[in-house]
């Protein structure tokens, strides 16, 4: 039989070894959070010091020439055909400034052998396009130059724009001019449906992205293109003219091709300019 002193003994001994492992449970605890707090601060300073790193070897970057486009502008890409990649067709008048207005409204007026044609062009809308077409009509881009295709069945339009297309008669080249850069398609009418309803005008390009120059379609009746073409503006006023040039038809020329002919009905722009933004 186990004696009182005995019993107190083991007791103690039992009390001790209780303490001692508790104690070795608190020293763990504290070498295990002085090891994490240690590896956060040294996170801290790690990812500082990347930061740090990223700002020194960046800052020229953020020095650089290109500033900023002014409140109420916007950055507008002209890219520059390479001269060994331009046909002819080309009219070199220079590149404009690629620091657009996207503010204001303009007044497009198109003169023609048949009467005026006008437009309402929004710049908040289409400011590199509008920037485009306000640089060319200033260099006389368009003067003496006739609408040179006509799509009288199907999509409806009256195709300008084209440079080359001048004087008497028609070429197998109408068509195939414009300027000596091209641009980036702006204002798609991707949830307009039809996309491009009668008395819109529109850029037309190839069937490359970021091929839009300075050729332009009138829409006199709703049309089922592809919204892939920048809606430049609405016609407010001519509209009889192109839907009388429309009624006589066109010469089949492109029928194997794109569509449509010379219109029998000759449209001659003899002038197109663009007003000053308003509002």
């Amino acid at each position: 039989m186990t004696s009182t002193r005995e019993r107190q003994r083991a007791a103690a001994r039992a009390r001790l070894e209780k303490e001692m492992a508790e104690r070795a449970a608190k020293a763990r605890k504290r070498r295990q959070t002085t090891a994490i707090v240690s590896a956060a601060a040294a996170l801290v300073l790690v990812v500082a010091g990347t930061v740090w790193l990223a700002v020194s070897l960046g800052g020229d970057d953020d020095k650089s020439d290109t500033a900023a486009p002014a409140a109420g502008a916007a950055e507008c890409a002209y890219n520059a055909l390479p001269t060994d990649q331009r046909p002819p067709q080309i009219k070199d008048v220079g590149v404009p400034s690629n620091e657009q207005s996207a503010t204001g409204v303009q007044t497009m007026t198109i003169d023609t052998n048949l009467g005026p044609i006008t437009a309402k062009v929004d710049r908040s809308l289409v400011p590199c396009t509008a920037g485009s077409f306000t640089y060319l009509a200033e260099k006389n881009f368009f003067d003496n130059t006739k609408c040179h295709r006509l799509v009288s069945e199907g999509i409806k339009v009256l195709q300008c724009g084209d440079p080359s297309a001048t004087g008497n008669g028609w070429r197998d080249t109408d068509g195939q001019g414009g300027p000596s850069y091209r641009m980036a398609e702006e204002n798609l009418p991707t949830d307009k449906r039809p996309p491009y309803p009668e008395g819109v005008i529109a850029m037309a390009k190839s069937q490359d992205p970021g091929s839009t120059g300075s050729q332009f379609f009138i829409v006199y009746g709703d049309s089922p293109l592809d919204p892939a073409y920048t809606v430049l503006g609405t016609i407010t006023g001519g509209m009889d003219l192109v839907k009388d040039v429309a009624k006589t038809g066109d010469d089949g020329a492109f029928a194997q091709q794109a569509g449509g002919g010379h219109p029998k009905k000759e449209v001659i722009i003899k002038d197109l300019t663009m007003s000053n933004p308003q509002g």
